[in-house]
């Protein structure tokens, strides 16, 4: 298959509506937009979320909670990503990023036990799960907390 072969689906796409261009077409004359009213005309129609004088839902609905900026929010690494380091690594957050496991570090680097491991690491985070932490171990590795 080459770049010139490549086509939609059957039946996945459609001529765009051209309204408005004579009858003979079938969508001449009001231009499917019935008659009069507050849609029919030029620049027509209401904004989103107006319910004709009602008051929106959004106004309605009560709110409920809040956001908490002084809440810790870690970058999660599972044991299981850690098994792609060689024997003996020391891990640390500048290492996880270089190999791509994780993308940005928030407020640190928080290791969870998901998974196996099979290497011994001295593994540098944040935190640490107690599944995480007890695997690290068992596996002969160290989890530092800095």
């Amino acid at each position: 298959m080459k770049l010139h072969d490549l086509a939609p689906a059957e039946g996945s796409t459609r001529e765009a509506k051209r309204v408005g261009r004579g009858h003979g077409s079938g969508w001449g004359k009001t231009a499917a937009k019935g008659h009069k009213g507050q849609n029919a005309r030029s620049g027509g129609g209401v904004r989103p979320g107006f319910e004709g004088g009602q008051t929106r839902l959004a106004r309605r609905i009560p709110k409920r909670g809040f956001t908490n900026v002084f809440a810790t929010n870690y970058t999660t690494v599972n044991v299981s990503d850690l098994e792609k380091f060689v024997d003996g690594t020391v891990v640390d957050t500048e290492l996880l990023m270089a190999a791509g496991v994780i993308k940005k570090e928030n407020d640190g680097v928080k290791v969870l036990g998901n998974g196996e491991l099979t290497k011994k690491l001295t593994v540098k985070a944040a935190a640490f799960s107690a599944t995480a932490k007890e695997k690290i171990e068992k596996a002969g590795g160290e989890a530092e907390v800095v």
